[in-house]
């Protein structure tokens, strides 16, 4: 008897199928890497076996499961404060992603939209743009984290807004450069010629053929995040204690390397897997955005 495998019928469900199957065995791991990652943050309060922020100095400092001195329960042992480093570890996972998701989205709104005026419009409005580039590429983006989080204070809000300043000159780059080039292509052209005005040219012309790079740009961007984050995190200036992310626990950690390393190996390595999927999943969403490689 033979067996047939059922491909599935709706068209997400035929892209997500086609692109795993087409997929190469490296981008297959940063796949099952990125939904686990994606999993573990969404499900933290329910996989966490104890509260994040609860302490028990008598249990401070045991190794993971395994090791000599080990407490039952504590999988991946205890912190410097007795609190479990596997439930802050999940935590700190789900706070440092939706920080940088919302950076990394934020840089993407506010940068892209600069681009696109400036590449449209011209004239002042593109000088005005591309000067606020420079500027902002010539000034190193982690002292102006430090100058504003160390005014501002270090709310979620002002970290979220300090992240998405973080990169949206690339996207103003890179959009600008790309509707520069595009507005002088036949189809934009003849797009005109039937009466279309700006916005229907931006939406219907422009910002399909710009998916591409703009992708690409997202998950540089993501992960650069991720790591500005976890640098702020680690000088003391991100999420204040006891929240937990994956770079205060790093930061923490690092007092207690040669003794306890177990304080660290489990936030830095959650770092090392988030941009590791980001850049190898950014790399295959280009390809399958780019329309004119769909196209050939």
């Amino acid at each position: 008897m033979t067996h047939s495998i059922a491909v599935p019928t709706t068209s997400l469900h035929a892209t997500a199928y086609r692109l795993w199957r087409g997929a190469d065995p490296i981008r297959k791991v940063a796949i099952l890497i990125g939904v686990m990652l994606v999993v573990l943050a969404i499900f933290a309060p329910l996989i966490a076996p104890f509260d994040p922020n609860a302490q028990s100095l008598i249990s401070r400092l045991r190794p993971p499961l395994g090791f000599e001195r080990a407490k039952e329960g504590y999988l991946l042992g205890t912190d410097e404060l007795g609190r479990d480093v596997l439930s802050r570890s999940l935590h700190g996972l789900q706070l440092t992603l939706m920080l940088a998701g919302l950076g990394a989205t934020l840089g993407l709104l506010f940068g892209g939209t600069l681009g696109l005026l400036a590449g449209v419009v011209g004239g002042r409005t593109e000088a005005t743009v591309m000067a606020a580039v420079d500027t902002q590429i010539a000034v190193p983006f982690t002292l102006v984290a430090l100058f504003l989080l160390a005014i501002l204070g270090s709310s979620i809000e002002v970290i979220v807004l300090v992240l998405g300043l973080a990169g949206w000159e690339q996207y103003a780059r890179i959009v600008r450069g790309e509707v520069r080039r595009l507005m002088n292509m036949p189809f934009i052209e003849a797009a005109r010629a039937a009466g279309a005005g700006p916005l229907r040219i931006a939406r219907h012309h422009l910002l399909p053929n710009i998916v591409s790079p703009l992708v690409v740009q997202f998950t540089l961007s993501l992960s650069n995040i991720v790591l500005l984050e976890s640098t702020l995190s680690f000088l003391g200036l991100g999420v204040q204690p006891p929240t937990a992310t994956l770079g205060a626990m790093v930061g923490i950690g690092r007092d207690y390397m040669p003794s306890a390393p177990w304080i660290v190996v489990a936030p830095a390595m959650m770092i090392l897997f988030i941009t590791f999927a980001v850049q190898i999943l950014g790399d295959w969403l280009r390809d399958g955005a780019d329309v004119r490689l769909r196209a050939r």
